[in-house]
């Protein structure tokens, strides 16, 4: 055990001020369902936008992102890092929409879309597919980080540990409702972020600075210099390696670009229109430019500490420094913020996926016509049936990034279709259908395969390709093969089913008022003063220049490269005056007369 009695009196702290705001907050959760999901519309950007800071700050991402520049360098990030793009989107072109669709969930607004039984399917579908299977896969990653952190500081086996973080997540959750989630993630994201902070101010300080600490790096054994390298290099890097990278920065971030699910929550929770696009602004600045580095740094310094091994697990580098450079008070402050971590994305990951599971099925489809609080109180089962289900995916599951690759595949063929759903008035409930079940069929491929090699219908001598084309590491490969494929299905279907009755689209063009191409929808309603979808790409851009060159400015003094940090961050924040001033003009004209 690495821990001592004053670094428990921090962790226990931690635990008890987490349950006393989750009581604090109960009665008011109790009232009704929008109070326990949606904390009753009332949130102001930056409380909203924090909260989503937070919960996307799980205890999995330190130790996934150190592995990943452990493994393979720093440029590994774009694994997430291409996602910016898609989060501009959402600040330029979504955020406003989801928040005058006045909905609860992202699954209810499958019926505003859409309509009759092929809607209402696809939103009994959308809530078991994203509340449940989605929703446990996410739930599993983030306690089998805080199970490694478990392993590593205090001994625990994988099993005592699941049972530990599952109880105290649950309690806590069940009592606060969405009111207790966004008010503790602000004590969340502070702590978390000091416990980074302080472990990578302390591993450069150790090492003698950024100068110091690449040095030491590139004198241990076996050094590879792209593990300093913020893109990978076009003449050594290998052509996987490069085939990735263009995917990532291509196609990949598409697929987030409507920011749906537990972000959306976040705006359909916040005051109007303009709180909900500054909360996403918020969010991305604070996601890409404040949060990455100490954790990179953390991992860079490991192969100085602890050389790369054969066979070893990276993502256990994290809790590994915590153990070995910090001292005694610190080392529980910084496990305290782990843990803080890990609370803060866990209540949202059963806040949210029960929300699917009764607002969108048992509200739904189930029982009708009940109280506010019966909901409520089915809303607490729920999370019990969620969070059993993420035990058991965290108990089969090993490997952090493995999973991230696996849900990002899972989810690729219908990311087109998400943008597009916006803004062509033709695309129908039929087209999602077929782009979620390919995107299932395409994922799972390899699984498929290994049947029809059992049963005999495929020579077995096929899996040999089947495992590669399904490894990690080839998963670029994979999703430029699910988005081609399930695009191809979802638009022959669309043009091969009825489209949506022009009755239907014209109420939800007059709430929603989006721009894009509505043609027929927008001539039967001349008084909607709809966006104008083009408006926003000259904000995207500028936010796209100001948040990645704020990250690389930040990246290059991390790393000793003082003049091109300097000139990055004078970028940033030159771009950063345009993207603010289009963000004010993103909001479009109030709702047209009814």
């Amino acid at each position: 055990m690495q821990l001592h009695a004053i670094d428990w009196v921090f962790i226990v702290g931690y635990a008890v001020a987490a349950f006393g705001v989750g009581i604090y907050f109960s009665r008011r959760a109790s009232q009704s369902t929008e109070e326990f999901f949606i904390a009753g519309r009332a949130l102001p950007w930056w409380l909203a936008g924090t909260s989503m800071v937070a919960t996307t700050f799980a205890a999995d991402t330190p130790l996934a992102v150190s592995g990943l520049v452990r493994q393979g360098g720093i440029y590994e990030n774009w694994l997430w890092w291409s996602s910016l793009m898609g989060g501009m989107l959402t600040v330029y072109f979504f955020a406003r929409l989801w928040r005058r669709a006045g909905i609860l969930t992202d699954a209810e607004f499958i019926e505003l879309r859409y309509s009759g039984s092929s809607a209402s399917a696809l939103r009994g579908f959308y809530a078991v597919f994203y509340g449940v299977i989605s929703n446990c896969i996410s739930t599993g990653w983030v306690i089998l980080a805080m199970t490694k952190i478990c392993d590593v500081l205090l001994g625990w086996p994988k099993e005592l540990s699941v049972a530990v973080l599952v109880l105290l997540a649950l309690a806590y959750t069940a009592l606060s409702g969405f009111w207790g989630v966004v008010m503790t993630d602000l004590i969340q994201f502070a702590m978390a972020m000091t416990g980074s902070v302080a472990l990578a101010g302390i591993v450069l300080w150790q090492l003698g600075g950024p100068v110091g600490m690449v040095e030491q790096i590139a004198a241990t054994p076996g050094f590879d210099p792209k593990v300093f390298h913020l893109v990978p290099d076009w003449h050594t890097a290998g052509k996987l390696a490069l085939i990735t990278f263009v995917v990532q920065i291509s196609l990949q971030w598409w697929g987030g670009g409507q920011g749906g699910g537990s972000l959306a929550q976040r705006l359909f929770s916040t005051r109007d229109e303009r709180h909900a696009t500054l909360s996403y602004l918020w969010y991305t600045i604070a996601h890409y430019i404040l949060r990455p580095w100490p954790w990179i740094i953390v991992g860079l310094a490991s192969i100085a500490y602890f050389p790369v091994a054969a066979g070893e697990d990276p993502e256990l580098a994290f809790p590994r420094m915590i153990a070995h450079c910090l001292p005694v008070g610190l080392r529980g402050l910084t496990v305290a913020s782990l843990l803080a971590a890990f609370m803060s994305t866990i209540d949202t990951q059963l806040n949210w996926g029960s929300s699917y599971l009764i607002n969108d099925l048992y509200r739904r489809f189930l029982v009708r016509g009940a109280s506010e609080r019966h909901y409520v109180t089915a809303s607490r089962f729920a999370m019990v049936i969620i969070v059993g289900c993420g035990a058991l995916a965290a108990w089969q599951a090993d490997n952090i990034a493995k999973v991230w690759i696996y849900l990002l595949t899972l989810t690729a063929g219908g990311g087109f279709l998400g943008l597009l759903r916006w803004y062509w008035w033709r695309v129908n409930a039929w087209a999602e259908i077929s782009a979620l079940s390919s995107s299932l069929v395409a994922a799972n491929g390899d699984v498929l395969c290994r049947g029809l090699a059992f049963v005999g219908l495929i020579p077995p001598s096929w899996l040999a390709g089947i495992d590669w084309f399904y490894a990690s590491d080839t998963y670029a490969i994979r999703l430029v093969f699910i988005i081609a494929v399930c695009t191809a299905v979802w638009v022959a279907v669309t043009f091969a089913t009825a489209p949506v009755p022009l009755e239907h689209l014209g109420r939800f063009y007059r709430k929603v008022r989006p721009g894009g191409w509505w043609g027929p929808v927008a001539a039967r309603h001349p008084d909607v003063e709809a966006d104008r979808a083009s408006a926003g790409w000259l904000g995207w851009l500028a936010g796209v220049v100001c948040v990645y060159s704020g990250l690389f400015g930040i990246g290059l003094l991390c790393l000793g490269r003082y003049g091109g940090g300097l000139g990055c961050l004078v970028v940033a924040v030159g771009a950063g005056r345009i993207m603010l001033t289009r963000t004010g003009s993103s909001v479009g004209p109030g709702p047209a007369t009814a």
